[in-house]
């Protein structure tokens, strides 16, 4: 289904077209939030696709780490906030392999953690004619089967076996040879083209090329402008994007174990939050999960300085790493998009309404309803009831069903006009108070 902003009412597609404008000044339900995605240079796991991981999930089966280890360290922080984590391989690695007498054991993914794998192959006590094969993984034992021959064995979710014969006994065979390898800009294009088919909130480049950052903001930009898919991306230091889709992350945290993270390491931790906070929510003063401090520090002018730019400030306090204020890049500001559009919260809101009304429409409404009065009228009920929504839940402010939304007619047959008024509550993140002292 088609979906984007119009500025005539000349569409081809059948499709829901939203524009967003500020004022001048002289049915459905809310869908979920929460999905956040991360292209990462990864020591195992399935090259070149979107691996799913919800919070809470065991890493260990798909990554070949618990989530504890520090190679899992941007996965961590992405799902301290996120619900589910639409993760992407960039590298294909180096397998590990090791031979046995005529058997082959090879890592089933690319990377340094094959090389922690090992082959134990022992006589089975209760059948002489038999051998026991164990997988191990840092000397734990992964997989065990017992079999005649190679042609009996089966690839397991660490190792694929190959060759041809008998068994030969060994007290242990490490895998060697596997490794990481190295991640280009094309590695990163073809991630955008993976994930660009799937649905989720944010998404974070953890490096700092300022091609992928232009390469990453233009695919934003598609995507919210033509596509209608309403997304925002993560970058580090990036103020210039000057859009309300790309949030910028000045500098990064300590956390409490000492680890320092990046700004650019800090994108993921960014992107999650955002991506995990609901339209009626601002990450404005938000403490970063388990860090201490900001690193680096700013003084007083440089934060306002960055805050004026449109870049996303840690600051410490308490012993904590602060968000000074929820806010993206966008500083240029027009008739047509104001100051609160730069605002990650009012942002929400009205992204929530667009990815809500092309979901309820498409769901229920194209197609499926006739355009007459009657039709209209049920379409008008549905907006209602989901502008009243958002009300109901502090997302929008001052919202009349009879006079701030009108559905009629487009200049097609098969079309329809919907002009809809919204105010977005944004956070209460200045408060003036004047004392008089008797």
């Amino acid at each position: 289904m088609a979906a984007g902003t119009w500025t005539t009412q000349n569409k081809v597609r059948p499709g829901v077209y939203v524009n967003f404008k500020s004022e001048p000044r002289v049915a459905g339900t809310l869908g979920e939030r929460g999905i956040v995605s991360l292209p990462l240079l990864l020591s195992w796991g399935e090259p070149k696709k979107i691996i799913t991981l919800e919070a809470g999930e065991d890493s260990f089966a798909k990554l070949g780490y618990l989530i504890g280890d520090d190679r899992l360290l941007l996965v961590r922080e992405a799902l301290k906030r996120a619900k589910t984590l639409l993760l992407y391989r960039l590298n294909t690695g180096t397998k590990a392999a090791a031979t046995v007498g005529n058997l082959t054991a090879t890592a089933k993914w690319g990377g340094v953690r094959g090389n922690d794998l090992s082959l134990l192959i022992q006589g089975n006590v209760d059948d002489e004619s038999k051998f026991d094969v164990a997988t191990l993984v840092e000397g734990s034992e992964a997989d065990k089967q017992t079999v005649s021959d190679i042609a009996g064995l089966a690839d397991n979710q660490w190792v694929e076996f190959s060759g041809t014969g008998t068994l030969a006994e060994t007290a242990g065979v490490p895998l060697t040879g596997g490794g990481d390898g190295t991640v280009t800009n094309q590695e990163y294009a073809d991630y955008l083209s993976a994930v660009e088919l799937f649905d989720f909130n944010t998404l974070a480049l953890t490096a700092g090329d300022e091609d992928l950052k232009a390469t990453f903001t233009a695919f934003c930009r598609r995507l919210r402008d033509s596509e209608g898919k309403k997304i925002q991306v993560v970058l580090e230091n990036y103020p210039q994007a000057d859009y309300e889709g790309v949030i910028s992350v000045k500098n990064g945290v300590i956390l409490s174990d000492g680890t320092i993270l990046t700004a650019a390491q800090a994108t993921a931790w960014v992107a999650a939050a955002t991506a995990g906070a609901q339209v009626d929510e601002s990450l404005t003063y938000l403490a970063y999960d388990g860090a201490v401090d900001a690193s680096p520090r700013y003084t007083n002018a440089q934060i306002i300085e960055a805050l004026q730019g449109g870049e996303f400030v840690f600051t410490a306090k308490d012993s904590q790493a602060m968000v000074e204020q929820d806010i993206n890049t966008l500083s240029t500001f027009t008739p047509d998009k104001g100051k609160q559009f730069s605002k990650n919260r009012v942002i929400r809101v009205l992204d929530g309404i667009n990815n809500d009304f092309v979901r309820i429409f498409s769901e229920f409404y194209l197609g499926k309803v006739s355009n007459n009065a009657l039709g209209r009228n049920l379409l008008k009920a549905e907006c209602v009831k989901y502008m009243e929504t958002l009300q109901g839940i502090n997302a929008i402010q001052n919202f009349d069903g009879q006079t701030d939304l009108n559905v009629q007619a487009g200049n097609e047959s098969d079309s329809v006009y919907i002009e809809a008024y919204a105010q977005p509550v944004d956070s209460i993140e200045k408060i003036y108070v004047k004392v008089q002292v008797r």
